[in-house]
């Protein structure tokens, strides 16, 4: 006798819950992870503190170049915000795991967004806005910590790759939204002022998306003591020690991750001298006021965004090291062309204007020139930095991975650092198109160092990465993605083909001497 089937019961959502009724655990795709509604505001939380970190820095950039004609000012503002975040790591990673990290994740939203407020009340006084800002940048360290560690206990694990991926393409895509923008944007149609109320108002909606998340719970609570937590926290910075000291061994005796750490940190670098001289040389050379800086920062975005569009349609075509020195050359030499960007488009105009073609000597004015310096070099450097991150990424071996990013992380947030407390005073003195002239040089020298490094360098004879049928190699991570993800037949692109590049660099790909040897043979730029 058969009996009748009851009714499927659906089960009720759990707040705790990870999985949502349209998400299916198989489903890895980046927009898949989107339709977890817990990873969506964690999301959604860390889009609006990323964009809106940016933001500010561009409005006191801004503030700050109004009031004080000084690189040495703007460059203390940048010190200000990166200091904290290594001195503090340690310690914060050590303290996340104490508390519930949903409440830790609410608190630094709203303490943010309190400081942004107090930044409007101090007005230019530059003592308050750099006590403010170590302040944003200390309560910043615990903040990321704890959102990292959330993610896990978020998603599925089958959806984790898709779901760091997405966070880093934020973290790359934010610098472009917020300093090259809307932080412009808001300052060309209102005020610097306004802009920083504008983050302080996303700061506090990003906690009312953060307390919305399912609970963190502290871990082992009841057996900690004030004692013990000072204890770890020690632990913690010996652990940090000592694996800085590892990192160091690590790199020495692997030259291929020490060029790619060279790489991450002379783009970093980059970052970092541009926005110190940049409002200056707006100001100096091309005579703009400070809300018309977007007219050069803009151009910067859409190269960067320009350099992720290639990079996600050919790059899988090309060999990673030499697209990335062909990048560093480029870069090294667009810059030394910006830094005399004035006398070559006073040349190109005279020489326009003795043809008789007025509309061409508006082409070459010295504006358009150097927005379109702007344009390729945010290109140049999208291509250098993503491309050295992959690399990096796939050439560290599994068991160490961990371990040694984080020490090379830290490593090229301390090299980043040191260009900018150099090339502030130093352009004071001698001036902002020198200093570019010769940053320039230094780094399409360094460029042709990695060139004639890696043609000395043995690639050996093991096994070959896979290829295309027209020879070109196959990028390891568009192998591993299904054809679903990729688009379809006819070889069009998916929605989430920008976040599988960024994925690229926190994919766990397996270690192994065959794959060290392939690498090499791809540094060589052979066609496989």
């Amino acid at each position: 006798m058969n009996l009748p089937t009851p009714p499927r019961r659906t089960p009720k959502a759990n707040v705790l819950s990870t999985e949502t009724p349209d998400v299916q655990p198989e489903d890895t795709s980046a927009l898949a992870v989107l339709h977890n509604r817990p990873f969506l505001l964690l999301w959604l939380a860390q889009l609006s503190t990323q964009v809106g970190g940016n933001m500010v820095i561009y409005g006191l950039t801004i503030i700050i170049t109004a009031s004080y004609a000084s690189s040495s000012a703007v460059g203390a503002l940048l010190l200000s915000f990166l200091l904290p975040a290594i001195v503090f790591s340690a310690i914060a990673g050590v303290f996340v795991d104490r508390v519930d990290k949903r409440h830790l994740l609410v608190v630094t939203n709203i303490m943010r967004g309190f400081a942004f407020m107090a930044i409007v009340l101090v007005g230019n006084n530059l003592l308050m806005l750099y006590l403010l800002m170590v302040f944003v940048s200390t309560v910043t360290t615990f903040f990321g910590p704890a959102e990292a560690s959330m993610i896990p206990s978020l998603v599925p694990k089958k959806q984790l790759l898709a779901a760091n991926g997405l966070f880093t393409l934020t973290m790359n895509v934010a610098f472009a939204l917020g300093f090259a923008l809307f932080g412009p944007f808001v300052v060309a149609i209102a005020s610097a002022e306004l802009l920083i109320v504008i983050v302080a108002v996303l700061y506090f909606v990003a906690a009312v998306f953060c307390f919305t998340l399912p609970s963190s719970p502290k871990a082992a609570a009841e057996s900690v003591t004030a004692g013990q937590t000072v204890a770890d926290a020690e632990r913690a910075v010996g652990t940090m020690l000592g694996q800085f000291t590892e990192g160091i061994r690590y790199i020495r005796d692997h030259r291929n991750v020490g060029w790619s750490l060279s790489y991450l940190g002379i783009t970093g670098a980059l970052v970092g001298i541009l926005g110190v001289l940049g409002p200056g040389f707006a100001k100096t050379t091309l005579a703009l006021g400070e809300k018309d800086f977007a007219l050069i920062v803009l151009p910067l975005g859409l190269g960067i965004a320009m350099g992720i569009l290639f990079l996600n349609s050919y790059g899988r075509y090309l060999p990673r090291r030499r697209t990335i020195e062909t990048g560093m050359i480029a870069t090294g030499i667009l810059l030394a062309v910006l830094a005399c960007s004035g006398p070559i488009s006073h040349f190109l105009q005279d020489r326009a204007s003795s043809t008789g073609l007025q509309e061409a000597s508006r082409v070459v004015s010295l504006l358009s020139l150097v927005m379109g310096i702007a344009f390729f070099v945010g290109a140049g450097y999208a291509v250098v930095a993503i491309s050295a991150q992959t690399q990096l990424q796939e050439e560290l071996p599994e068991d160490v991975r961990g371990r040694v990013f984080g020490v090379l992380n830290m490593l090229v947030s301390v090299a980043s650092l040191a260009p900018i407390i150099i090339v502030a005073p130093v352009a004071d003195i001698f001036g902002r198109e020198p200093v570019i002239f010769v940053v320039g040089g230094f780094v399409c020298l360094w460029g042709l160092a990695s060139v004639l490094s890696h043609r000395r360098t043995p690639s050996g004879d093991g096994a070959r990465a896979p290829s295309t049928p027209s020879g070109a190699p196959v990028d390891p991570m568009t192998a591993a993605i299904p054809p679903s993800d990729l688009g379809g037949g006819d070889g069009s692109a998916a929605p989430v083909a920008a976040a599988v590049l960024a994925a690229v660099a926190v994919a766990p790909k397996p270690g192994g001497r065959d794959r060290g040897r392939r690498d090499r043979a791809l540094e060589d730029g052979e066609t496989l």
